[in-house]
């Protein structure tokens, strides 16, 4: 039977990118929508999800956030997607020709140089590998895509300029999704652990919280606060740390942790992944 690891997008998003290179086994499976890759999960028709959590440039993505403590599901692995932008078009289609490139608003704001210099308008599309199937879809050469090179294989597109990107370290931190826990040590780099937490509703609560990650030489690599029940004093908060909650600093840190919440869960323990290096 084969395996499906289930993303949101069209074939061609980077989503569907972070599938082929982490997950090469699997049977990329297209979801309209965050919830609908979640779904997938659970009702078993994939194994997996691939979901975005964090760019680089942009920062996190807000919906994962807010949807992962209520999926129901584990993160058991964590891919990293170098962002590549390049300029899609209709076969035969030269650059001077091109007036104006559609895609996600993320990627049209990190490619604000090349498409000024050449004089390209932007407009805004639903998502990058959309865009693409949309230019594919066309028969108008002045029109383009801002999508990634596996976009254009799909669709049969033209590449007209490669890796056209401001940033050339533009990357985004996928989590591997999946319906039951692994909590065995795995992988060569280290291992992560993410949980959520409430704070009790005491004067620094965060503050005392948060000492024992610091005196048991605990690396915490992100800790996000969210709003809770509509109101607008953040009491829960995301984390990631160094570590696996089996280590003996990681078990202090979450005894002191438990002692100034009210919940704390668990949502995965993880193999750390290497963060692609900067292009040179």
């Amino acid at each position: 039977m084969t395996k499906r690891v289930a993303f949101q997008g069209e074939l061609g998003a980077y989503s569907h990118q972070a599938c082929r290179e982490a997950l090469p086994e699997y049977e990329p499976m297209a979801c309209s929508t965050f919830e609908d890759a979640i779904e997938a999960i659970r009702k078993g028709e994939a194994e997996l999800a691939m979901l975005p959590v964090e760019n680089s440039t942009f920062g996190r993505v807000a919906d994962i956030h807010h949807l992962l403590p209520a999926s129901g599901l584990h993160i058991v692995d964590e891919a990293y997607v170098r962002v590549h932008i390049n300029l899609l078009a209709l076969p035969g289609t030269t650059l001077d020709e091109v007036t104006s490139a559609t895609s996600h608003s993320m990627l049209l704001g990190q490619c604000r140089e090349f498409l000024s210099k050449h004089g390209i308008e932007r407009i805004t599309g639903a998502d990058t590998a959309g865009s693409a199937l949309l230019i594919s879809q066309q028969d108008d050469k002045r029109n383009a895509a801002l999508a990634s090179e596996l976009a254009g294989e799909i669709y049969g597109l033209d590449i007209l300029a490669r890796h056209i990107e401001d940033q050339s370290n533009n990357t985004t931190r996928f989590l591997i999704m999946s319906r039951t826990p692994d909590l065995s040590r795995r992988g060569n780099g280290g291992m992560k652990s993410t949980f959520i937490f409430e704070v009790r509703n005491i004067p620094a609560a965060l503050y005392k919280a948060m000492g024992g990650f610091a005196t048991n030489g605990i690396n915490m690599t992100k800790l996000e606060s969210y709003m809770v029940g509509g109101s607008f004093t953040a009491t829960q908060f995301y984390a990631d740390i160094d570590g696996h909650p089996d280590d003996r600093n990681v078990q202090l840190a979450l005894d002191e942790l438990d002692y100034f919440t009210n919940s704390m869960t668990l949502l995965g323990v993880y193999p750390a992944a290497k963060v692609p290096q900067n292009d040179s």
